[in-house]
């Protein structure tokens, strides 16, 4: 959580360039946001740092929405390959089921990376 809320505040600095955030506001109220930004030392590409939304509105499409809108923003940005990494553990696997379902494909696979027999995959989509 507190890893989120940096890229947050990062993003609401004067000149930031880093990083960018969407939000989904429904009823005058915040139900989701995703954070993106280029990735150092590529050239168009682009790290979803984090998505979220409120459990309410899980299955609303508001997830699809953000990420929709980030890939037409990508997009505009002259960017060619969005990244996000992800767990491998069975917990994640919703997770990684929206990730497909929005056409990410594992692109690799690290091994026993965030503790032992939890790797870490790396998704891709070109835009």
């Amino acid at each position: 959580m507190s890893c989120a809320l940096e890229l947050i505040d990062s993003a609401l600095q004067p000149n930031n360039r880093d990083y960018q955030v969407l939000v989904a506001v429904r009823d005058s109220k915040l139900v989701g946001y995703v954070c993106y930004g280029p990735t150092p030392m590529t050239e168009g590409t682009f790290d979803l740092y984090w998505i979220a939304s409120d459990p309410v509105v899980r299955g609303q499409g508001v997830g699809a929405a953000l990420v929709s809108a980030m890939e037409g923003d990508i997009r505009r940005r002259k960017g060619r390959v969005i990244r996000v990494e992800t767990s491998a553990m069975e917990a994640y696997g919703p997770t990684r089921g929206f990730y497909a379902a929005m056409q990410y494909k594992e692109e690799s696979r690290f091994r026993d990376f965030y503790r032992p027999g939890e790797d870490l995959i790396v998704l891709a989509k070109r835009v």
